[in-house]
């Protein structure tokens, strides 16, 4: 299926700035970086927690641990998904017991991708907190979740689609709502 980009909701320059200031509200509204983690959800997700880590550090001095979390096997509609999804790393090598996890991901849609990831959580663990960090919430909820940290809020038609580039070190390029063709 082919999409058409419809309008930029976020530049390179605005990008900077909502990171940037995402990195500062997970900052104050957990006093600081202490036990503070990363989970990324792949891909997108991971890069965005790569950006705001980086944001972090300039600020803090502190690097953040990073982890990493693929979802395919935890997703409720595997069995409508091809014959062979593709998997991705979920490592986290280190221990979430008792931490503040910032789970990460670049779109907040429909809300089964961070109900998936939370079940994969706590299968690993019990965390003192779960937080959610989205780049782009767009509405059209069908689980009640919500972000605790959002970079923009730009609700779609269920026709549209948002499409995010970004790099391997985290740099946010553009961000587009788009339509099918």
């Amino acid at each position: 299926m082919k999409f058409k980009e419809k309008s930029v909701i976020i530049d390179e320059k605005e990008s900077k700035r909502i990171v940037s200031r995402m990195a500062y509200e997970i900052l104050e509204r957990n006093r600081g970086a202490k036990d503070v983690i990363m989970i990324g959800i792949q891909t997108k997700g991971v890069l965005l927690a790569k950006a705001i880590r980086n944001e972090i550090m300039k600020h803090e001095g502190v690097k953040l641990p990073l982890g990493t979390l693929d979802i395919t096997f935890y997703r409720d509609d595997l069995t409508r998904l091809n014959a062979h999804p593709i998997i991705k790393d979920t490592h986290i090598p280190f221990s979430i017991e008792d931490k503040k996890i910032i789970l990460v991901d670049d779109v907040l849609y429909s809300g089964r991708t961070v109900r998936s990831a939370m079940d994969e959580i706590f299968d690993m663990g019990r965390p003192e907190k779960v937080e959610l960090a989205v780049l782009v919430d767009r509405g059209q909820r069908e689980v009640p979740i919500s972000a605790d940290y959002v970079g923009k809020k730009s609700p779609t038609a269920k026709n549209e689609y948002i499409s995010v580039e970004i790099s391997d070190e985290g740099m946010i390029e553009k961000v587009s709502i788009c339509s099918k063709e």
